[in-house]
């Protein structure tokens, strides 16, 4: 793949938000963590995490976030085998719990998701050692396994799951799209297809081969390097 040179995308994103140091300031506050930290995260937090990525899609975040507490409280703290053996009738209860955004589908996920983490964790002894142990270079290969296996869990959710949680990845914003494209990556504005997305892993193991940086920095420098150039940058 004939692929722009990362150091020219850094250049670019350097210039737009104030010099070197700037970019490093902005890169500092989203570190991933490693394979080790990763594995140490409870089976609960990963369903937490999961389902608030889930009801954030096509929602306001901010709403999602001022109920959270609530979420965690009705949820009973997200214990995978606990929600897994939830009664039936106590699932249909949460259509009329306030603590909750009362969508059945997204409800459903939660029930889903638990059994999915639940199962995991039984089979490897955690579901953190599985999703730790999967390599950057293979994002596409662990957003396949969380849509297959997981609800609700696939295209954009699966990549904010990924970064929130902390692993090392990429997201596929607007802005980061356009760089890609820009670079020389045959993608749409949208990039959902096996081919198109991994095209969009190509590009990324590449730049990581050039520049030994966290897949998260790649990303989140490829999305500053175009678009807006808003104050405050959207995940990227």
């Amino acid at each position: 793949m004939q692929l722009t040179p990362f150091a020219q995308v850094k250049k670019l994103a350097e210039d737009r938000k104030g010099g070197k140091a700037a970019l490093e300031q902005l890169l500092g506050t989203h570190k991933p963590l490693s394979a080790t930290q990763l594995a140490k995260i409870s089976d609960d937090r990963y369903l937490s995490m999961m389902t608030r990525c889930v009801f954030q899609a096509g929602f306001n975040w901010k709403v999602v976030e001022h109920k959270w507490k609530g979420f965690e409280e009705a949820f009973h703290g997200f214990n995978p085998k606990g929600l897994a053996h939830l009664a039936p009738d106590k699932w249909d209860q949460y259509l009329d719990d306030k603590r909750v955004i009362r969508n059945g589908i997204k409800i459903k996920s939660v029930l889903d998701n638990a059994h999915f983490v639940w199962q995991t964790a039984e089979e490897h002894g955690s579901f953190g050692k599985v999703f730790a142990s999967w390599p950057a270079s293979d994002q596409i290969g662990l957003m396949a396994w969380l849509k297959k296996e997981g609800s609700r869990l696939g295209g954009s959710t699966a990549t904010y799951f990924i970064r929130f949680i902390g692993k090392d990845g990429f997201i596929l914003s607007s802005d980061v799209v356009a760089r890609l494209r820009a670079s020389g990556v045959a993608i749409k504005d949208s990039p959902s297809s096996k081919k198109e997305l991994a095209f969009a892993q190509e590009a990324f193991n590449q730049w990581h081969a050039e520049t030994g940086l966290p897949y998260t920095h790649l990303s989140r420098i490829a999305g500053m390097s175009i678009g807006s150039n808003a104050d405050v940058e959207l995940v990227s």
